[in-house]
């Protein structure tokens, strides 16, 4: 503190440097009172930065599943006039997975169509059981060899059609493991037969998983050869296509035209959103629900640093008395109270910043993701929370600035 004249009277000066250490000194005569009151800020600045930088990793796993699975994933259906004209030029063509297989970025592609059996049912034994149920209406499907690869079809027994049984229209047949199950289907190697209709089907294989058109785990499918034949399919009822990461948005449009070259209009082609809008949307609703959790944590932390410094001003009465009576402007008390009120905050800010980094490391780290945290987050928590215990000073400190010295002394005797 410097002395300074004006006129007769000696008038005491602070600076920067003076409010500093009284406002240190205070908080460090009350340590207990000071982590505890810096603790709402620490927890609040904590879970604001944890917020922000697990959405940010949990969004970037999301994505990358995402992309992994769904965004390599194509289904292209004729449209109803299209379906309706088959037989004349319409709708898909007979070899559309050759079509599609040449296009540069195509992982696989085969037709899938749903088969019609005007009624028939399906049974596994050549004779109508009275007692017991042996005949079901199941779906039947029909498939070109390369839909299992394209919907990454896994076997728990047998083989998988090829080409050579559409070629020749062999009566063979896949079922999925509900069927197989429903259909006491066990072994493969006693060649079983199952029939559609009056129709003897051999099964081959029995599927156990799919990545995509799960609807096969409860479906008999078939060659289209077979199912052309026997149940007159006109036409392949969808193509469905797997796509290098990052190629679905060029191969969705060039499909229409490989496939109908004369009027690609004809063809609806359902293909994945673009990835950065699905980030982007993942993100957004993943930060507005942890900053929600966030900002109530720093409103608790500020109501705290308010709480308290304002306890401190009543508690200190006499003292600020004191100082009003050596000289002390009403700025010096002020300025003393936000400091105190402001160091907090920047303490809480420095703790929680560090506190949510390291929350967001050994989340990731237990999941084996890679985390991913704002360079802007870690570094301006400590300013936010310094903003904080500005802000939640202004009230107490104005109280105890507004203290005339008289009052204070008297209230303190």
């Amino acid at each position: 503190m410097k002395i300074s004249r004006r006129g007769n009277a000696l008038k005491p000066h602070l600076d920067g440097r003076d409010l500093l250490g009284e406002a240190l000194a205070s908080l460090t005569a009350r340590p207990g009172r000071a982590v505890l009151t810096a603790l709402g800020t620490v927890m609040g600045v904590a879970a604001l930065v944890a917020t922000l930088g697990l959405s940010k990793t949990a969004g970037n796993q999301i994505v990358g599943r995402f992309d992994a699975l769904a965004a390599t994933d194509i289904v292209v259906t004729p449209k109803a006039a299209a379906a309706g004209r088959a037989t004349t030029g319409g709708g898909l063509p007979w070899d559309a997975e050759a079509r599609v297989t040449r296009l540069n970025g195509v992982v696989a592609a085969g037709s899938l169509s749903d088969v019609d059996l005007r009624g028939d049912l399906i049974r596994s034994v050549p004779v109508n059981d009275p007692v017991a149920q042996t005949e079901f209406q199941l779906p039947v499907k029909a498939a070109s060899p390369g839909l299992f690869q394209a919907v990454r079809a896994q076997l728990s027994a047998g083989r998988l059609p090829d080409g050579g049984h559409s070629a020749r229209a062999d009566r063979v047949a896949v079922v999925g493991a509900n069927v197989a199950e429903q259909l006491h289907v066990t072994r493969i190697d006693d060649q079983p037969a199952i029939f559609l209709g009056d129709r003897l089907y051999v099964v081959i294989g029995v599927i156990s998983g799919v990545a995509r058109q799960s609807s096969l785990l409860g479906s008999i499918v078939i060659p289209e050869g077979a199912a052309g034949r026997d149940f007159g399919l006109g036409a392949p009822g969808s193509v469905q296509v797997e796509t290098r990461i990052g190629a679905a948005t060029l191969i969705a449009g060039q499909l229409p035209l490989a496939l109908s070259p004369t009027d690609p209009t004809l063809l609806k082609v359902t293909a994945p959103p673009e990835p950065r809008r699905v980030r982007a949307g993942v993100q957004n609703d993943l930060n507005a629900l942890f900053l929600l959790l966030g900002a109530v944590s720093l409103l608790i932390g500020a109501v705290g640093i308010a709480n308290v410094t304002l306890v401190s001003v009543l508690e200190r009465v006499g003292e600020i008395g004191l100082r009003r009576s050596l000289g002390a402007a009403r700025r010096h008390i002020a300025g003393q109270f936000l400091l105190e009120s402001t160091t907090l905050g920047l303490l809480g800010g420095i703790l929680g910043a560090a506190l949510g980094t390291l929350v967001v490391v050994g989340v990731a780290a237990s999941r084996t993701w890679t985390p991913v945290l704002e360079p802007w987050v870690p570094l301006g928590a400590p300013l936010l929370g310094g903003t904080i215990g500005l802000l939640s000073g202004i009230y107490p400190s104005a109280r105890a600035a507004a203290m005339e010295p008289v009052e204070a002394l008297r209230a303190a005797m």
